[in-house]
């Protein structure tokens, strides 16, 4: 697509006057944004209003997992308008029930039940309700470092700083320290060493709440926003051994590793470890219409059979919703993505990256799968110590807004957090394009360079 194959929107000369009198942004102090005006998209890259364009290496919100305005997934997107654009959650429905068949056959072990939800807060929430009922206990453990949605119960879940200003949450909600090699909570000298005591921390947690009374074990499968961490190998297999021990649920949070991102349908494939609850979204249709969901294993599926579920959404299942997953699955299949995801992380990607990191001594670490990958910066590559502070705003965030702004002027749009960039495009991506991102983020990185001590 160029600039002249867009055709803009009558409202595109309002739009940021529109949106700055009238929208509220989430996250965000209202008068401090100035949020760009996205007038057009195309595979990997948007254009605004000005004209420019940028390859987006954000997928959004690491959604757009498909690529932007796939033409299959818009067409059939059309069809079903033309169809059957709604009807309520207590009927049966083509589009939804196709949508079910296909999720659940690609999720691992018995999970072949799916509660449809309109996103990944309420995927969350609905988990861990069916973990408390299933087992009659009031608690969920989560890890620090994670984020699992914005709603009550989800951001009380949730381990990041976004989680303070919405305190006090739901109760019951405990968290604990996950793996993190390069920066461990353990003082781990290896991998195999940070999975093992990251284990026996959980259990030692586990001890002094008390198993007991502990519903559910919920974790990212790979931690998304708050690093893309890696498991270590043996580490799911643990948790997973520690719930059954416990008749605990061991819910995994998919809704940003899912569908593609790390090369396989779900994440947890990668270790061969079955959960007893998956929440999913994003990836699932990348965001085309607002979709999310339980994938639920026939066990926890079967303490409902008699007893009704006490929880729904007028959405529920959304027959558009459902068909954009319906098509984006096909394709998906028929393009060939999961390979090609899974081959740009372990051919294209990666390799890059360590290039990139022998060349900057602000990078301190890579790490990733697929499509879904951190670049960790530091101001002293010795000491570890990072670019700019935990939770920096401000002059303290300075050197990273100014990597974000070098990248931007050369045409990549960035995903920054905290002292991370997350190289998330999306997993329909060329080789070449990919190349040329991160050839602009090595440029970019020049910038991140003149902090380091």
């Amino acid at each position: 697509m160029t600039q002249l194959d867009i055709n803009p929107s009558p409202y595109a000369d309002q739009a940021l006057s529109n949106d700055r009198s009238h929208v509220f942004h989430s996250w965000s102090a209202q008068s401090l944004i100035n949020p760009a005006v996205v007038t057009a998209a195309s595979g990997s890259r948007f254009w605004t209003d000005d004209g420019r364009s940028y390859l987006d290496f954000t997928s959004q919100l690491v959604n757009m997992n498909i690529g932007h305005q796939h033409p299959r997934l818009v067409e059939a997107i059309k069809e079903q308008a033309d169809r059957l654009c709604t009807v309520a959650p207590m009927f049966a429905n083509d589009m939804r029930s196709e949508a079910a068949r296909l999720i659940a056959e690609r999720a691992p072990g018995d999970l072949d039940m799916v509660f449809f939800t309109n996103g990944g807060a309420e995927a969350a929430e609905n988990a861990i309700r069916m973990a408390k009922i299933h087992t009659g206990r009031l608690k969920v453990m989560t890890t620090y470092r994670s984020y699992h949605g914005a709603t009550a119960g989800a951001i009380s879940l949730t381990g990041d700083p976004r989680r303070w200003a919405n305190e006090p949450g739901i109760p019951g909600a405990v968290k604990f320290w996950g793996p993190y090699p390069y920066r461990s909570a353990f003082h781990s000298d290896s991998v195999e060493q940070e999975c093992e005591r990251a284990l026996s921390h959980l259990e030692d947690v586990l001890m002094v709440e008390g198993p007991h009374t502990v519903a559910a074990i919920a974790l990212e499968s790979v931690v998304g926003t708050n690093g893309i961490l890696v498991p270590p190998d043996g580490y799911l297999a643990g948790v997973r051994e520690i719930c059954d021990r416990f008749g605990i649920v061991m819910i995994c949070d998919e809704v940003m590793a899912g569908f593609g991102r790390c090369g396989e349908w779900f994440a947890v494939d990668h270790w061969q470890v079955t959960p007893d609850l998956i929440c999913f979204a994003k990836g699932v249709n990348s965001g085309y219409l607002p979709l999310g969901g339980v994938v639920i294993s026939r066990t926890i599926a079967e303490t409902f059979a008699e007893r009704p579920f006490p929880g729904g959404l007028t959405y529920s299942g959304h027959p558009l919703a459902c068909a954009s997953a319906v098509a984006s699955i096909n394709i998906f299949e028929d393009e060939g993505i999961i390979d090609h995801a899974r081959a740009l992380g372990s051919e294209v990607i990666g390799p890059a990256l360590n290039e990139i990191a022998e060349r900057h001594p602000s990078v301190g670490e890579v790490r990733g799968l697929g499509v879904f990958w951190a670049i960790e910066l530091v101001r002293n590559p010795d000491t570890r110590a990072p670019l700019v502070p935990f939770n920096a705003t401000g002059a303290d965030a300075a050197p990273m807004t100014e990597v974000a702004a070098a990248c931007k002027e050369r045409g990549l749009w960035p995903f920054t957090h905290f002292n991370r960039m997350h190289v998330v495009p999306p997993c329909t991506i060329s080789n070449e394009e990919v190349r040329e991102g991160l050839a602009i983020i090595d440029d970019a990185l020049s910038v991140a360079d003149r902090y380091v001590e």
